[in-house]
């Protein structure tokens, strides 16, 4: 495995290689569901790039940037027993060069639930991942479902601007109680990761009533905001039921659809989501 830090070294590197290349962007402090996007990039591809890097441009001012957790030595051991082939470990200086100026905006899809939560996060998104994949050239990247809007912005962008890699949506991989595995559940204190099951067990109500041949999308969407609202910890940023492309928020549930939510659990903001389809 060898670990580079310039955009030369991984372009170099990249016209060396034969075969298909699966690309995994990441910000790292990679839990198992890091690991298995790249196990599933493993098989399916001749050689595995992954990146690390903690994206600014992102973050809002009063985001946890600072504050999000990082440990390069052992996201590289973690790295090297799934087999990844070339982590690419940038540095602001290297991906964002005095005078940036060029912006990717991708509108629509980002203007509801995540994007109008944080405004400006899906153009650094964006943004970001536009520079990676011009930078690796990967024939597939994977994505996790959890970040299910953010999968919806990145397919969006790559089918308008013509880039040629096939998206690659690997499902969210859980805690033994449901919880999404995430970066951010190590700020939960031991009575708030009990609260954070919240979130998947509103979840599952709105598959088990959908399951059940509910399709109106308020009364699930009621069901769930009432189950979250029992939580004392916990609190609604949005509860969603759209649709799975564009995120438009439906009336009744006749295509397939998408469950998600925002939830504050203390100061730890989570989000999940499950496919109704």
């Amino acid at each position: 495995m060898e670990v580079v830090k310039t955009i030369s070294e991984v372009r170099a590197i990249r016209q060396k290689l034969n075969g298909a290349v699966g690309f995994v962007p990441t910000m790292g402090y990679l839990h198992q569901g890091h690991l298995t996007l790249v196990k599933q990039a493993r098989i399916e591809n001749s050689a595995i790039i992954v990146s690390i890097y903690v994206n600014p441009t992102q973050f809002g001012p009063k985001e946890d940037f600072a504050a999000y957790p990082r440990d390069l030595d052992r996201d590289l051991g973690l790295l090297w027993g799934v087999g990844a082939d070339i982590v690419f470990v940038p540095s602001d200086a290297e991906m964002y060069p005095p005078g940036f100026s060029s912006w990717v905006d991708v509108e629509k899809v980002t203007e509801r639930l995540e994007g109008a939560s944080r405004p400006g996060h899906f153009r650094g998104v964006a943004t970001v991942v536009a520079k990676l994949f011009y930078i690796v050239q990967p024939t597939r990247a994977y994505f996790g479902q959890k970040d299910a809007q953010q999968v919806a912005v990145i397919k969006r962008m790559v089918a308008d601007l013509n880039m040629g890699i096939e998206i690659v949506v690997v499902p969210t991989v859980r805690e033994s109680d449901g919880l999404a595995m995430s970066s951010r559940n190590i700020y939960l204190n031991p009575e708030e990761r009990q609260a954070a099951t919240i979130l998947f067990k509103a979840l599952s109500v709105a598959k088990q009533l959908w399951q059940g041949g509910e399709r109106d999308a308020e009364k699930i969407r009621r069901q769930m905001t009432a189950l979250i609202q029992k939580e004392p910890l916990a609190q609604i940023d949005y509860v969603s039921i759209a649709d799975a492309e564009t995120l438009e928020e439906l009336n009744s549930i006749e295509r397939p659809a998408v469950a998600s939510l925002a939830v504050r659990i203390g100061k730890t903001r989570l989000i999940d989501n499950m496919p109704l389809e």
